[in-house]
């Protein structure tokens, strides 16, 4: 059966790759994006597209009208970012969510799948597995938390079908590796095939386990359809493969055959240092699996960079406190 269904961020990493996931199902797919943190050229022919910010709940009743399903991808996903600039971080995380799931709810919008993030179990121990108490630590991570509150209570309210996706640092191709304020993985191998030296924060012993988008979007796209998602907080992403900051630089140096000599700086504050989630629950009710390894998935990061070309790092976000503790990367333009 065509559905129709509705993609925020698809000119977004990973709401590009799902919107093609749709596309190639034979789904009517129509999505929006401000372009704050994707590319234009990410977004599949075939999209039904607005230039449209998801702030703008107006805008998002109108282009929302007659969709059975509405995934929310579209977000400023910037954790460190967020302990500098938390107005405009959590504006785009929490003031967006409402409006894109208002206008769900007054459509009539059968299911809404919401992108959450790992930045909501905070300090938790690790794996972190969806039956824990969120413990937020910097403003987009409450921001986040709070959408899935308010995303429950409506849902719960006015009878429409939900499921909160958990996606924790996802690699691939169309990642935007010209920012400077996230996507450590991107920013290293843009840095690297400049020939510069990555900044590692701390001592880069931070831990994390890197999702392939492929990966995650087989578990993503399953939420549309499937009844035993509903109400269900869902991890989505490896647990096999966890790394540090320093192994991650030295698996992307050894790809690019680069004399890695890293640059270390301050810790940020609030980051968490170790941050790997479960995937038993995603194994269980999606079938997950790992079929990327990080080697993998870095190459393919690393092919579509030098394609398209490295680039220069646009300071495109404005930092609002600016004070002894923000980051000397972003306050001196390091990158």
């Amino acid at each position: 059966m065509k559905l129709k269904i509705f993609v925020s961020g698809v000119a977004g990493f990973l709401g590009s790759h799902l919107a093609d996931t749709f596309i190639a199902q034979g789904h009517h797919v129509v999505g929006c994006d401000n372009l704050l943190g994707g590319y234009l050229d990410n977004v599949n022919e075939n999209v039904e597209f607005y230039q449209y910010d998801c702030n703008f709940y107006n805008s998002m009743k109108k282009i929302t009208q007659g969709c059975d399903i509405v995934y929310h991808c579209a977000a400023t996903p910037y954790e460190g970012l967020s302990v500098f600039s938390p107005y405009l971080i959590t504006k785009n995380v929490f003031e967006n969510s409402a409006s894109v799931i208002s206008a769900a709810v007054a459509n009539g919008v059968k299911r809404f799948v919401f992108c959450s993030s790992m930045a909501r179990y905070g300090a938790n121990p690790i794996p972190f597995t969806e039956d824990m108490t969120p413990k937020p630590q910097d403003p987009y991570a409450i921001a986040k938390y709070a959408a899935e509150l308010l995303l429950r209570n409506l849902a719960e309210t006015h009878g429409m079908e939900y499921t909160i996706a958990v996606p924790h640092n996802i690699i691939g191709p169309r990642q935007k590796y010209d920012d400077p304020y996230r996507n450590v993985a991107s920013i290293m191998i843009n840095l690297m095939l400049q020939g510069r030296q990555p900044i590692i924060y701390g001592d880069g012993e931070q831990k994390r386990c890197f999702s392939f988008v492929q990966d995650c979007i087989q578990c993503l796209e399953k939420m549309a359809f499937q009844k035993n998602v509903v109400s269900e907080v869902i991890n989505i992403g490896p647990d096999e493969e966890p790394v540090t900051i320093n192994q991650l630089a030295k698996t992307i140096a050894e790809l690019l055959k680069f004399d890695l000599k890293p640059v270390y700086m301050p810790d940020r504050p609030q980051e968490v240092k170790l941050a790997t989630c479960s995937a038993e629950k995603a194994r269980r009710l999606l079938g997950y699996q790992t079929r990327h390894t990080l080697q993998q998935g870095l190459q393919e990061m690393i092919n579509y960079i030098k394609t398209r070309g490295p680039k220069k790092f646009k300071y495109h976000l404005d930092i609002e406190i600016v004070n002894s503790k923000l980051p000397a990367t972003w306050k001196e333009k390091l990158f």
